[in-house]
């Protein structure tokens, strides 16, 4: 098989960063001798030693306030999730530390923190381990967001998100580490706020983001050979959402569809929609169309999981109607 693993994409970028940047350190759960839950840390340790690449004990609220702490004195800490669901019990270090001490320290401290690891819905990983916490930290003031999608955005936007002095939230997705791509040679690093033109198109923009990207592409296949033109846009930044590239496709295509694997309720797409109204209202000609996970803990049972997150065979529906002009044909 050719190309570089998603995770492995990932690690390589934390290792060139941490080869260039001696006060580049990981922290979490079997970040060291294991390599990390799904081995994106894997070797780093005997390579770096304990002291940058620290195994923590299972006290996220704990560790993440230790890295704000390192971050503050000079450090630029990487803290892993080992799920991104286990997060919320850091949410209080995030939120009230991590995105505010830049602001109430006057500038007196940057907090150079990237926060990263697995979520989504999986293949029958229960509910507790399928969460979707994007929208959950979309609020917090003083914080980035971006989703990666394929192996080249992964190592980019890791490698810029470490070098901001920023806090960075990075959404991993954990049915994407295996994806294959040839990186580009060379150094590479992505802008951490803008989107991506996946495919140019002239009858409808879909924006879409993580693994939803891949869905997208399946059902733009199928709307192809309807002679429908899409325009696909992965967003990549969730906070701040790169309104430039959204706003110059909806005003050439009039039409929009958000395809999300957040929940419905307060998701991103919620969000999204709300601006796209507040912003772009006149260069639409039809209502903007939002398609998002039920707002249900995800189902252990693999039919009914599938049920409650968006699949291809609604994407292409959807279009087809908003190309209709909301009349089913």
């Amino acid at each position: 098989m050719k190309g570089t693993l998603l995770f492995n994409a990932l690690r390589e970028a934390i290792d060139e960063e941490m080869d260039r940047d001696p006060f580049v350190c990981v922290m979490g759960e079997d970040v060291g001798q294991y390599g990390g839950s799904y081995k994106v840390t894997k070797d780093l340790y005997e390579k770096y030693g304990e002291l940058r690449v620290l195994d923590t004990p299972i006290a996220e609220n704990s560790f993440t306030g230790m890295a704000v702490g390192a971050a503050m004195t000079g450090l630029r800490p990487i803290v892993e999730g080992m799920n991104m669901g286990f997060l919320l019990l850091a949410f209080n270090q995030i939120s009230n530390n991590m995105g505010m001490l830049r602001y109430t320290s006057g500038g007196n401290f940057t907090i150079p923190t990237v926060v990263r690891g697995p979520g989504g819905v999986g293949r029958q990983l229960g509910a507790e381990h399928s969460q979707r916490l994007e929208a959950y930290f979309h609020a917090v003031p003083g914080i980035k967001i971006v989703a990666c999608s394929t192996p080249t955005n992964a190592k980019g936007l890791m490698k810029a998100a470490i070098r901001d002095n920023n806090p960075v939230l990075f959404f991993e997705h954990v049915l994407l580490y295996n994806l294959t791509e040839e990186l580009p040679k060379g150094e590479y690093v992505c802008a951490l706020d803008q989107a991506d033109l996946v495919k140019e198109g002239n009858d409808v923009t879909i924006l879409t983001y993580s693994r939803m990207r891949h869905h997208c592409l399946k059902a733009v296949e199928t709307l192809d050979e309807k002679g429908i033109d899409v325009e696909l846009i992965d967003l990549i930044s969730l906070k701040p959402f790169d309104m430039k590239t959204i706003s110059k496709s909806i005003k050439k295509t009039h039409r929009v569809i958000i395809v999300e694997e957040c929940m419905k309720t307060g998701g991103i797409a919620a969000e999204l929609m709300s601006l796209i109204i507040e912003n772009l209202f006149d260069d639409l000609d039809a209502q903007p169309v939002r398609l998002s996970s039920q707002d249900i803990p995800t189902p252990y049972n693999g039919n009914l999981e599938n049920l409650t997150i968006i699949q291809p065979h609604q994407i292409v529906e959807a279009t087809e109607k908003i190309i209709n002009n909301g009349v089913d044909k």
